[in-house]
């Protein structure tokens, strides 16, 4: 089994100077910021993969300041 990517940048600070933490799987340690953090995959998700495929519209109704609801 190969290991998954690494993140290329920390998401506190951007900087690039990351360590793997010895805190487990997943964890890192931005030097520049001096923070540690964890990466960690989720799941699929339960509509799966669309390429290219944009989100489908919002057919919940809207009120505008009357309060009369619209479509």
């Amino acid at each position: 089994m190969s290991e998954r990517a690494a993140p290329y940048y920390c998401p506190y600070c951007g900087e690039e100077d990351l360590r793997p933490s010895e805190e487990g799987p997943g964890a890192w340690e931005c030097a520049d910021c001096n923070r540690a953090f964890a990466v960690k995959f989720l799941g699929l998700l339960a509509a799966g993969f669309r390429g290219g495929a944009s989100a489908p519209a919002d057919t919940s109704p809207t009120h505008d300041r009357s309060g009369e609801e619209h479509r």
